[in-house]
């Protein structure tokens, strides 16, 4: 395991210039950690590191856990590695901070790289396994040190300062991200714990009786099949009971009672009129006599 990065004039890159300074090569493959080294380069170095994460991997794989499929992102301003799904960034390592890397010649899955890390300023050696691009991830990480330390001689240095600028911002974005998704994470369990308290407290299957609706005058409405003593109105009395119909003679709208003619009194009309109605009534009361 030995290639530390060199800077021949002569030597064919395999990307572009512009697809490492204006955006990314992705890779993928499997994580097998990070561990803290000594010194910040050495192929013993990496090759005790490679040895220690193996042995922590086998031990997890014993117990059933896989080892974690992960992004590489790499560019310039550094190696992002993501996951690949949700693309969170779950290490950001910047190009300036790394200063070794190596892919195994012994195992030509693993490759690995030893950057410091900015909080702790301990050196870090993270080892990948990769069936078929370790030593092309490797290579063009070393080509990404190549185009990079060539813009610095362009610029003077002044291109130095402003990926640390740069990078202190992503770093920062990178804070936020993770803090606003912890903050969502809090929240739904607030919510869910809110709901479990409501359910709890409201009792099974209770149900509010429902009062009677009234009108705009504070009435039952009639209803033709319920009995009207039965239902109370709304300050608790009965209602006053229905008056039974009359037996009197119906009058018309006038007041007056229907005509019959048999019934008129005498002298209601005049005489001839009167003794052809006496006519008649005798005529009439015959012919029920004889019936």
């Amino acid at each position: 395991m030995n290639r530390a990065f060199s800077r021949k004039k002569d030597k064919t890159w395999m990307h572009t210039p512009e697809a490492l300074s204006k955006h990314y090569i992705p890779y993928n493959a499997k994580f097998l950690g990070s561990t803290e080294v000594e010194q910040p380069k050495g192929t013993e170095v990496v090759r005790d590191a490679v040895r220690k994460l193996k042995f922590a991997r086998h031990i997890k794989k014993s117990e059933g856990q896989k080892i974690p499929k992960v992004e590489l992102q790499i560019s310039i301003y550094g190696v992002k590695i993501l996951e690949p799904k949700t693309k969170e960034v779950q290490h950001n390592c910047q190009l300036h901070r790394i200063s070794f890397c190596a892919d195994d010649k012994t195992d030509k899955r693993i490759f690995t790289f030893i950057c410091k890390d900015s909080e702790s300023n301990k050196h870090l050696c993270y080892v990948f396994d990769s069936e078929k691009c370790a030593e092309e991830i490797t290579l063009t990480i070393g080509q990404a040190f190549d185009l990079a330390y060539r813009k610095f001689l362009e610029s003077g240095g002044k291109d130095v300062e402003t990926r640390k600028q740069i990078a202190g911002l992503q770093k920062r974005i990178q804070d936020l991200e993770t803090e606003n998704m912890e903050l969502k994470n809090k929240v739904q369990d607030l919510e869910s714990q809110l709901r479990i308290a409501q359910v709890s407290t409201s009792p099974a299957g209770s149900v509010t009786p429902k009062s009677p609706s009234t009108d705009i005058f504070d009435m039952i409405p009639f209803s033709p099949i319920s009995h009207p003593s039965s239902t109370p109105t709304r300050n608790g009395t009965q209602p006053p009971p229905i008056p039974s119909r009359s037996t009197e003679t119906k009058r018309d709208l006038f007041g007056a009672e229907p005509f019959d003619p048999f019934n008129c009194g005498a002298g209601d009309f005049p005489p001839d009129i009167q003794s052809k109605l006496d006519e008649m009534q005798r005529q009439r009361w015959r012919g029920s006599k004889w019936d």
